[in-house]
């Protein structure tokens, strides 16, 4: 922006030393228009055609100020054009290569399609939380303010196989499907679906009929913001302080507790045993509040007599450091 500021300043500038060019040797001289132009340009650009007519003294001290003024004045037009085709050109071509040079590096990331409301919300979230991610933006000052906030951002139809797999769709454990259009993000899903038969899809949806479309289209799961945010409402009337709640434990920036969800892993100390023999209150002061089983159901109410088994997922509550111990743990 600042490059495109500095060549409307020189344009301008060299369009105001022509003006006064023109009516100076129009009234110095009584030259017609066509005269005053020709010996104008001639004058700034110093190509040394000649005089156009004999000069009085007033018009000769006025044609040297024109030179000094024009040719000063055409040179930054000069440095302006140079430096905005370098800058415009040469450095979004070196930033276009450094964000695929560190997006061919990435491994289990995350993709976010379309830079919009949504999408910058999600973008936020996963900067919070320190996840690696690529953005796939359409609009080019959607993407610039992307890329002003550090994040890696590619130009391009989320739609497209190629832009998809230049965000590295095939290594990437999930994506976010967050365009304008609820058909948009339908290509998008499927697409993506194609590309990476694992990966996670979590798609918006702006209608409650498109619901069922984006999911046999394979996005595992679909948000509809105006869905969730009545419910919401409602419920922070009906249920204040469950709400509460929830929204220190979830959203709470700087607070005490939070929940964080584990899996078991191979080599987890943890594997095979129950929630009691684990012990892990007591060992790290964190409550486990669910777990859902690698079968696919859900254990909200564990027991001290649960098993433990790989790849069962943990819903933990605790803070921080609490949690930190658990994962040492697992």
């Amino acid at each position: 922006m600042k490059t495109v500021r500095h060549l409307w300043l020189a344009l301008g500038l060299l369009s105001v030393v022509v003006i006064i060019g023109v009516m100076g040797y129009m009234v110095i001289e009584g030259w017609s228009f066509r005269d005053a132009l020709f010996m104008t340009i001639i004058s700034i650009t110093t190509v040394g055609y000649g005089i156009v007519k004999p000069l009085t003294v007033g018009g000769t001290y006025f044609t040297m100020l024109v030179v000094l003024a024009g040719t000063g004045t055409a040179f930054y037009v000069l440095v302006a054009v140079v430096e905005f085709m370098v800058e415009g050109h040469l450095s979004g071509y070196i930033t276009e290569k450094r964000v695929e040079k560190t997006i061919s590096k990435l491994e289990e990331h995350y993709i976010i399609c379309g830079f919009g409301r949504v999408g910058e919300n999600v973008a936020e979230e996963f900067s919070t939380s320190r996840v690696l991610f690529v953005v796939i933006e359409n609009k080019p000052e959607r993407v610039e303010e992307c890329r002003e906030y550090g994040y890696l951002c590619i130009e391009g139809d989320a739609s497209s196989d190629e832009v998809l797999l230049a965000a590295g769709v095939e290594r990437a454990q999930g994506l976010v499907a967050a365009v304008d259009s609820d058909a948009d993000n339908v290509f998008v899903t499927l697409t993506a679906r194609v590309l990476n038969q694992n990966i996670k899809i979590v798609a918006r949806s702006s209608v409650g009929e498109s619901i069922e479309k984006l999911q046999r289209a394979g996005a595992n799961k679909v948000v509809s913001p105006s869905i969730i945010g009545g419910k919401r409402m409602a419920a922070m009337l009906l249920r204040p302080v469950v709400t509460d709640y929830l929204d220190v434990v979830t959203y709470g920036d700087g607070l005490e507790f939070r929940l964080e969800e584990l899996k078991v892993s191979e080599g987890s100390s943890i594997k095979g045993k129950t929630i009691g023999e684990a012990d892990l209150r007591r060992r790290t002061g964190a409550v486990v509040l669910a777990i859902k089983k690698n079968s696919g159901g859900f254990n909200t109410s564990p027991d001290v007599d649960t098993t433990i088994e790989l790849d069962d997922e943990l819903v933990i509550i605790g803070t921080q450091d609490q949690i930190e111990a658990v994962i040492k743990c697992i």
